[in-house]
């Protein structure tokens, strides 16, 4: 493994974003809760630098997080970010204190004093924006370190003991709210902590290959393949790493998207030569669906009978050991709580919850270490189509949650297939597909008078939703212009028979989510 940055995080809703940030440089980094982490992990997990993250509590409060106290007189480098800064000054011989004047949100520090952190962007004697969150702040520091920034808020909003290479800043520089953060965690990583910054995914495929043939031997692998970024990628790598080995399971349960089951064939039976089941249940789910509205319901009733299929055709492979799961690096992050230890089970992915439990099969998991955009990138590396690379997010129970408040049947999808096809070919031939996160139609409850030809009409209103987004976690609506959605609009209700009228949805989320069930 190349250079790595450890992150022991104290709870910060953001810590994610760090590891993001430390990557994008070329740099491999792990988060690790700080109860998790003593010295004899540091040692065995040898990195190059370590970061403190930030947090909700407070460094005066008795028994609150702490470092190990070994790592600021262990000779590597060392960057406290908030209440990293903050636990590091109460740990080597600074103050910090409660009930001062609050910073959340933009802010601006000066530059008081030249410091490796700020070399190339930051300048002694000027102001710049960042993005702070904290209520207690430093209020005295060691004798070893110097202020080289302050805010209104924090007289100590930067400080730096350059001889050994321990650094503190009481804002945030992996939010993209502090413009230059992105360059002052570089500097940290390449020129105070010397990492190489060669990581990249075409080393991590080579890596990531060898563990699994390691880990699998001569066993057969089953995995659930859905067509979605996630498991498409895991079954291509590992299908270059154990070939024949390999059996995909692919449930169309007769709520994908226009042309995504047959996409599956061709790419993984034609092209790739993978050895794939492919099971048409479509009768079987919308028999078991049949007059259910509730969406919880709906999404249930998917889950457990996607298990059961799954499960039935996965025991024909005879002499299988393990299966295959697209966890990725945010599932395994969350299922460790902040206050110690993992939680009853990490997230699974997709539909296939439960099932390691049913079927009794080892766990590989060979995305673990990596976030979503990463994961895209090993596809590209892989081969994979940019068709399926770049698809957008596509919820598990399919076009099911997006026929909210009445009966799913297969004249309604149909409708809303059709209808989420044309959308979607229009927005790519605009060229825009790349610039939205997600977009799709919803058939609505609700029908409405028209007028077609000399006749009256009385048919669906159909919604359309695209959003651009980072993470999912928040997400605006696409301002298409009234020009592109007139378009679709005047196509949709020529060629769908069954809609006679079309609305744009233009709720962010909060206070809406994406999708509408």
């Amino acid at each position: 493994m190349n250079d790595k940055i450890l992150i022991i995080d104290f709870g910060s809703q953001v810590t994610q974003l760090i590891a993001r940030r430390v990557r994008e440089n070329g740099v491999y980094s792990e988060i690790h809760p700080y109860n998790k982490v003593d010295m004899e992990f540091i040692k065995n997990f040898n990195p190059k630098g370590i970061i403190l993250s930030g947090g909700p509590s407070s460094v005066t409060e008795e028994n609150s997080p702490r470092a190990p106290q070994e790592i600021f007189s262990y000779g590597l480098p060392i960057l406290g970010i908030c209440y990293g800064q903050q636990t590091t000054m109460t740990q080597t011989g600074g103050k910090v204190e409660s009930g001062h004047e609050r910073e959340f949100g933009r802010a601006f520090i000066e530059v008081v004093d030249d410091c490796e952190l700020f070399k190339g962007f930051w300048n002694k004697g000027d102001k710049y924006q960042v993005w702070m969150s904290h209520g207690d702040r430093v209020v005295k520091i060691p004798d070893n370190f110097k202020i080289v920034a302050t805010s209104e808020g924090a007289p100590f909003a930067a400080i730096a003991n350059e001889k050994d290479k321990i650094y503190g800043v009481q804002f945030h520089p992996e939010v993209a709210h502090t413009p230059d953060g992105e360059k002052l965690i570089k500097n940290f990583c390449i020129d105070i902590c010397k990492c190489d910054g060669s990581w990249n995914m075409g080393q991590f495929k080579e890596i990531k290959i060898k563990e699994i043939r390691e880990q699998v031997g001569n066993g057969k692998v089953i995995c659930g393949l859905s067509g979605g970024v996630d498991s498409s990628v895991v079954a291509a790598l590992l299908h270059e790493a154990i070939g024949d080995q390999l059996v995909c399971v692919f449930v169309d349960h007769g709520m994908m998207r226009s042309g995504e089951a047959e996409q599956v064939e061709k790419v993984f039976r034609d092209q790739f030569k993978i050895n794939l089941i492919s099971k048409n249940s479509e009768k079987l789910f919308l028999d078991a669906l049949d007059g259910e509205t509730d969406p919880e319901t709906k999404r249930k009733i998917i889950g457990k009978l996607f298990i059961d299929v799954f499960d039935a055709e996965a025991k024909k492979v005879e002499g299988a050991e393990f299966l295959a799961q697209g966890t990725l690096y945010p599932d395994v992050i969350e299922s460790v709580s902040f206050c110690g230890g993992p939680s009853v089970t990490i997230k699974s992915h997709h539909n296939v919850g439960g099932l390691p439990e049913r079927m009794k099969l080892k766990l590989v998991e060979p995305l673990r270490e990596l976030f979503k955009d990463e994961v895209r990138a090993l596809g590209y590396e892989l081969g994979l189509p940019k068709k399926i690379v770049a698809r957008h997010p596509f919820p598990g129970p399919g076009l099911a949650v997006r026929v909210p408040g009445q009966p799913l049947t297969k004249e309604r999808l149909d409708i809303l297939r059709k209808a989420d096809a044309i959308y979607l070919e229009e927005i790519e031939k605009a060229g825009l597909y790349d610039k939205i996160w997600q977009a799709f139609a919803v058939l609505l409850p609700v029908r409405t008078v028209g007028v077609m030809g000399d006749s009256r009409s009385y048919d669906y209103a159909l919604s359309l939703r695209a959003v651009t987004s980072t993470d999912g976690m928040t997400a605006d609506f696409y301002p298409f212009d009234m020009a592109f959605l007139s378009k679709v609009s005047n196509r949709i209700i020529n060629e769908v028979k069954g809609i006679n009228r079309v609305n744009y949805d233009i709720t962010s989320k909060p206070p809406g989510t994406i999708e509408w069930e």
